[in-house]
């Protein structure tokens, strides 16, 4: 049983891992007869107690179809849904509930972004304005649709220590009248790179041009609120924020998504069918088609009630800025060690490499210490190229990582670096 309060039964706590530990499960483990170190955070993150029981509750008392049985458990289950739409709303500022799109993950609301607004709308000649760091699946969706539609890529530069360039966008013409979409993220998940997104929007904004924010490392790391940051779309995942794997978010503004046509058809995003033609359902139904993932919308607001009963995002921020600012200055003084990405303010994650080791090596050497990173490109090899290395080894951070944690991995470091020299 988790010792977290429920929110709003009393005063926020500081965000205390020492304490919250103990809410996740799986942190109690053994790996290789080792204590877990979980440090694969920007990958998924682990789920606390309550967020386990509230999406096994669905199954256990009310599971049934949403919007279409009159019968007790389907309007319960449908009240359910419902209630976690407008909690995720309030939890990322947004003023109106219809905003908020339930998906599979962040990839599913980018990709409906391009597909369902970007392919329809962009012609030859147009610009979609991206950045060297994006992950994958907001820089695929854009090719693809550039490709189809004959508009043209183009890209935010990134300054020496990581940073982007913010400056480029009017001193080299990047943002013009050609410009349609700009798509940004809002912090890297390898540099860190914290970009001020809500300037990029008002950029974007004053130029014509819509602006879509990758805010899959952001979400669950820091306060977030769509209309100070002034985004026309706005996606996350819920796995990311110690919710379920499965349930992710696209926000949008209500008039876009009213303007923009659905990217699934099917069951419930319609209002009337004929053999020819469809009616499209209201916004958000009209993205939801079929039977959406009830249990995973439950349990990412039970995500939610937990990080707001953790003593809220700036609690969190502050305990991950410290974590992050512990972790880069112990890997910088390691020798032979290379850490990615400008310093603080960054996201709570650390890419770096070992001379001489490769990172895959590397993270299976640590996995035997019970320390679990990610190696590899994390979606993101142009980003790599443009580092030039072909992977890293990645440490992220959460509200129950510790700095002995952090310790333990310098010390596993050393050992690995002692090994693959001998």
């Amino acid at each position: 049983m988790s010792h977290r309060p429920t929110a709003g039964t009393e005063a926020p706590v500081a965000c205390d891992p020492d304490v919250l530990r103990s809410d996740f499960p799986i942190l109690s483990r053994t790996v290789h007869g080792r204590p877990l170190v979980y440090l694969d955070n920007a990958a998924t993150t682990q789920k606390p107690v309550v967020v386990i029981e509230a999406e096994a509750d669905v199954y256990r008392r009310y599971n049934a179809n949403v919007h279409r049985a009159i019968h007790t458990l389907g309007e319960e289950a449908t009240a359910a849904y419902e209630a976690a739409r407008a909690k995720i709303a309030t939890f990322i500022g947004a003023p109106d509930v219809r905003g908020v799109v339930f998906v599979r993950n962040a990839t599913e609301a980018l990709n409906l972004v391009a597909w369902a607004w970007g392919r329809r709308r962009l012609r030859p000649g147009d610009e979609v304005l991206l950045t060297p760091m994006e992950h994958h699946s907001n820089l695929v969706p854009w090719q693809l649709v550039a490709a189809e539609t004959g508009a043209k890529l183009r890209f935010i530069p990134l300054l020496p220590g990581g940073e982007l360039d913010q400056g480029a966008l009017a001193r080299d013409g990047l943002l013009n009248e050609r410009t349609r979409i700009v798509a940004v993220t809002h912090a890297s998940n390898v540099l860190g790179t914290i970009t001020r997104v809500a300037e990029i929007c008002a950029a974007a904004r004053a130029a014509g041009a819509l602006c879509v924010v990758d805010a899959a490392q952001s979400v669950p790391h820091l306060p977030l609120d769509v209309t100070a940051i002034g985004c026309d779309f706005l996606a996350f995942s819920g796995h990311k924020m110690y919710g379920p794997l499965g349930i992710g978010v696209l926000w949008g503004r209500p008039e876009r998504l009213e303007e923009t046509e659905p990217f699934f058809g099917g069951g419930e995003m319609i209002l009337r069918v004929e053999l020819e033609c469809s009616t499209w359902n209201e916004i958000p139904y009209k993205f939801e088609a079929g039977t959406p993932n009830v249990a995973g919308a439950v349990g990412l607001a039970a995500a939610v009630d937990y990080l707001r009963a953790c003593g809220g995002m700036e609690a969190i921020a502050a305990h991950e800025a410290r974590l992050t600012a512990h972790a880069l200055e112990v890997l910088r003084d390691l020798p032979g060690v290379t850490v990615y990405g400008p310093p603080a303010p960054r996201a709570a994650l650390a890419a770096f490499n070992v001379a001489g080791v490769h990172p895959h090596d590397l993270a299976q050497f640590l996995d035997r210490d019970g320390i679990a990173v990610r190696a590899g490109h994390h979606c993101a090899q142009p980003l790599m190229r443009h580092l030039g290395v072909v992977a890293t080894a990645r440490a992220s951070f959460s509200l129950y990582n510790t700095p002995a944690e952090i310790d333990t991995l310098r010390d596993s470091i050393l050992r690995a670096r002692e090994f693959f020299h001998a």
